[in-house]
């Protein structure tokens, strides 16, 4: 079996209208929600044989909390500049590559693209990823490279509103 936790980057600042979209850092709530988040995921039990982040500060930032609550080497975050602004299909071809050692990897990125690929494994409409939004997709496979829509199914959901009100 192969278990994916795509999470979008926490609550981002718009505070400062000079920094890039790139750059933009959590706010107040993401950086209360991204350790809160990490730590829910860790009572699972399931620790990650990799994870890897888009290279934006919100992202990286938001992966190194799960990381840290995840007992995951901060330092071992991979970034993966394809993330940033990709497509769903870009996301399953990087799937593909997927070393086939890991069994469960934590992939660190943006809306829209996680709301389509949320989609893409549920059988439920979701109409928005939100932001610290993570959803598990398992499927029963060897190979990453059989890791698609069709052999995946969204089998967790998990977002901050559901914890604080």
């Amino acid at each position: 079996m192969k278990t994916i936790y795509f999470v979008r980057h926490a609550k981002s600042s718009w505070e400062d209208a000079s920094l890039r979209d790139f750059q933009r850092p959590l706010n107040k709530r993401g950086l209360r929600d991204a350790p809160f988040m990490g730590k829910l995921l860790r009572a699972k039990g399931l620790a990650p044989d990799r994870i890897i982040s888009s290279p934006a500060v919100r992202a990286r930032t938001t992966a190194k909390y799960y990381a840290k609550a995840l007992q995951y080497p901060e330092t071992e975050v991979q970034e993966e500049p394809l993330i940033y602004e990709a497509f769903p299909e870009d996301i399953l071809r990087l799937i593909e590559q997927f070393d086939a050692a890991w069994k469960v990897v934590y992939l660190f990125g943006h809306n829209p693209t996680w709301t389509t690929l949320a989609n893409s494994f549920a059988e439920t409409f979701i109409a928005n990823i939100p932001t610290c939004g993570t959803f598990r997709v398992d499927a029963e496979v060897d190979d990453w490279a059989a890791f698609t829509t069709q052999t995946g199914r969204l089998s967790e959901f998990h977002y901050p509103k559901q914890y604080f009100s």
